[in-house]
């Protein structure tokens, strides 16, 4: 197991675990959040899970309320909200920090196996003229990031918060992490 499989993490509902419980599978890790403009990617990522889960991926989400406080809730009404409105299937994480100084292990680790994310500059714009300051690279920008982990454990990709689940930037990252 390298270094980012062993870093511990907990279930939405509590359990202690670690991305090696995902050994052998390609992993999208994705920041969340409930009240956010991209919230419904959700629908996406859950489209993306139904499709490629049997050939090896897992999709995993991480809620956090880092920007302009969009997750306001507990574990159990993410969970809730989860179901209810999106009939979420895949595996949701309790609420952690992905950017500052309380940052959770996992996102220090992600961020510093892949620090570039191509094409944020629309992005980063509109979030200027919304009078946010993004943060600075390698600093995760905003809900919905993605980061895509290969078979090896490794950091294989990652992607800004407006490539939505079905792009085919995305979807071809998968692609050819299932096929190695």
């Amino acid at each position: 197991m390298n270094d980012l499989q062993q870093i511990p993490i907990s279930t939405i509902d509590g359990r202690e675990t670690t991305l090696g419980e995902y050994a052998g599978k390609v992993l999208l890790v994705v920041n969340t959040a409930s009240k956010c403009g991209l919230t419904p990617q959700y629908e996406g990522l859950e489209a993306l899970s139904k499709t490629y889960h049997d050939r090896g991926l897992e999709v995993l989400g991480f809620p956090s309320n880092d920007f302009a406080g969009q997750e306001p809730l507990s574990e159990p009404e993410i969970a809730d909200f989860c179901s209810v409105n999106y009939a979420i299937d895949f595996p949701m994480f309790s609420k952690i920090a992905v950017v500052g100084e309380n940052k959770h292990p996992l996102y220090a680790e992600l961020i510093a196996q892949r620090p570039d994310v191509p094409g944020t500059e629309k992005f980063r714009e509109g979030l200027v003229k919304f009078g946010v300051t993004p943060n600075p690279a390698p600093e995760v920008l905003w809900n919905f990031e993605k980061f895509l982990i290969g078979r090896d454990g490794n950091v294989a990709d990652r992607f800004s918060p407006d490539v939505k689940p079905d792009d085919e930037r995305l979807r071809g990252a998968i692609e050819r992490e299932l096929s190695r």
